[in-house]
């Protein structure tokens, strides 16, 4: 890239792909390309197939209690957009409270605000620390009988942080309170347990872990699933049809309305198999010891000031450079081959909490190694002589 050596230090926003999950959409397309559950020939159950068994393929990776409680989306957003609408219209009225955190995600706040205006819920949020955690003995205190739902990151895109999502899950259901977890950041990074996390729901997202975009996951409880009403209308998701009434199709087929993306669940499956022949922990492994080598050479280099020191973080380093705008610092680094995300990461409360307009984002994948973060070391050290 600018005819350097690329280090690309930006997989939060995205990652590659490798050469496994090309092959998986390449193959659908010219072999296997037809519309599922709907055809009596071979090529259409052949499709259907494939589909489907990227669907067990999930249940497996996310230890989900049934395929039904496995759902197709677009991404990470569209899936809280659906719970945000769908259980938010069944559940939420006049003074409800939504508890979010200050370190979402934008796609996990403005759904929020959006049902909390049409039926007068009450969004809540749990403060943020100097160091970038939340401290559970506050979000203890802000649980209540109003609070209809939690909806919270499991990893911090901005930050790295960790949330300690266990004992936040065991704290509601004390209360029996539901909770949504935004796990874009954490499923391609570590192991995850749905049913050891006893989330009632769990969203991620394709393309951030080595498969495409446009396909996600919404992984929600049976027993939620099965009161909320569906999302989108149209056709998979209906049993009969009349101008006078409609009935609607068994899970997950209810939330899954016109044709879905075959290819994208086909490719979501290869990504997953390339992650499990590696093994979630090694990658997890393999992260943090590039997080804190990176993190070390970062800190060396002066005016450097990291932002989320939590003890417990997975592999983004968020800082800035004293004295240089970020988009400055990125665009530079830029030239010198090194992809990194600048900005506020579509998290703006979070940066208005540390006062800020944003920060340089290096984040890790598993295709990442030490040269790469001596690149990104180098480069900072080069555009803090040509910028200060």
């Amino acid at each position: 890239m600018n005819g350097k050596p690329m280090a690309f230090l930006d997989s939060a926003a995205s990652s590659q792909k490798p050469e496994q999950v090309l092959e998986a959409l390449d193959h659908y397309y010219r072999t296997q390309n037809a519309n599922v559950h709907r055809g009596v020939y071979a090529l259409s159950q052949i499709a259907t197939d494939a589909f489907e068994s990227s669907r067990r393929t999930v249940q497996q990776f996310i230890n989900a209690g049934s395929e039904r409680e496995v759902i197709f989306v677009r991404g990470t957003t569209e899936g809280i957009n659906l719970v945000a609408s769908s259980f938010g219209r069944t559940f939420f009225k006049a003074g409800s409270e939504i508890l979010i955190t200050g370190m979402e995600h934008h796609s996990n706040i403005v759904p929020w605000q959006l049902i909390a205006e049409q039926t007068g819920a009450v969004l809540k949020v749990v403060p943020v620390t100097d160091s970038g955690e939340i401290e559970l003995d506050v979000y203890a205190s802000m649980l209540s009988e109003k609070t209809a739902l939690v909806a919270a990151v499991h990893v911090s895109n901005a930050l790295g942080t960790v949330n300690p999502v266990e004992a936040m899950i065991r704290l509601a259901h004390e209360q029996d309170i539901p909770v949504l977890l935004d796990g874009a950041q954490a499923v391609p990074h570590m192991k995850v347990d749905v049913q050891a996390l006893d989330a009632d729901f769990y969203v991620f997202s394709a393309h951030k872990m080595l498969g495409p975009t446009g396909f996600g996951i919404l992984y929600g409880k049976e027993k939620w699933l099965d009161k909320m009403p569906p999302y989108h209308g149209g056709g998979e998701m209906i049993k009969e049809v009349t101008f006078e009434k409609t009935t609607f199709n068994e899970l997950p087929f209810k939330f899954e309305a016109g044709t879905p993306d075959i290819s994208g669940a086909v490719a979501m499956e290869a990504a997953i198999r390339y992650l499990e022949a590696i093994g979630m922990d090694q990658v997890m492994r393999r992260e943090q010891e590039l997080l804190e080598y990176g993190t070390e050479k970062l800190l060396a280099i002066d005016g450097i000031r990291m932002y989320g020191t939590a003890p417990h973080k997975a592999g983004v380093m968020s800082f800035l450079l004293e004295g240089v705008h970020p988009f400055d610092l990125g665009t530079l680094l830029d030239k010198m081959g090194i992809a990194v995300r600048t900005g506020h990461h579509c998290t703006q409360p979070l940066m208005a909490r540390f006062g800020i307009p944003g920060t340089v984002r290096a984040s890790l994948g598993i295709y990442n190694n030490e040269a790469d973060l001596d690149q990104l070391t180098e480069g900072v050290i080069r555009a803090a002589t040509m910028l200060r």
